[in-house]
């Protein structure tokens, strides 16, 4: 870690978006509280606002919510990937079990103290320094149902795509084109159940 990004902690309250899958999302619940993969989450950061020198806020938003999404798709693969060693081994009794991940890309936002800035990382990355209570959420983003089969096409090429493989970013892009639906926090519970 560089020396110098202890002195990039940010001392305001800042909005942040952190990728999710829905067994995350459930935790969520069930604990009332979330700790991001690795304290990885997304925000409106000094490089992002250099990066896109353009957009206004609500833009910049957008487009570290975008980079959220893209990393619940990380997360999906790799649920999709256990599951997968996993039902090497499956038995009868699991059969009616749903199998895998759920194809939806889910992102949490939420107002956090104390995140760090990680322009090394990449321009939009901040690090977490603890887990986010559940009153801190400020709203879920969630894929609807029609997005699931482009998702999990998505979640097979995500490697790729990273790699810098054209006909991978294509299929990305077609994931997302879908728009997440937006849930308040009090609706979360609801929503799983759905689900």
């Amino acid at each position: 870690m560089p020396a110098s990004s202890e002195s990039s902690r940010v001392s305001k309250k800042l909005r942040v978006y952190i990728p999710a899958t829905v067994p995350m999302l459930r935790e969520l619940v069930a604990d009332r509280e979330i700790r991001a993969i690795n304290d990885t989450a997304f925000a409106v950061t000094p490089a992002l606002r250099e990066a896109y020198a353009s957009g206004d806020d609500d833009e910049l938003a957008e487009v570290a919510m975008a980079e959220a999404a893209r990393a619940s798709l990380r997360l999906l693969a790799e649920e999709s990937a256990a599951a997968d060693l996993g039902g090497e081994d499956a038995g009868d009794e699991t059969d009616a079990a749903p199998k895998g991940p759920i194809f939806r890309r889910a992102v949490i936002a939420a107002d956090v103290d104390g995140a760090t800035l990680r322009p090394d990382l990449d321009d939009a990355v901040v690090r977490l320094s603890a887990a986010v209570p559940y009153e801190r959420i400020a709203s879920i983003h969630v894929d609807l149902a029609e997005a699931e089969s482009e998702v999990a096409k998505a979640v097979e090429v995500i490697d790729a795509a990273d790699m810098g493989d054209a006909d991978a970013e294509f299929v990305l892009g077609d994931a997302e084109d879908h728009q997440l639906a937006w849930y308040a926090a009090q609706e979360l519970p609801f929503l799983l159940e759905l689900l």
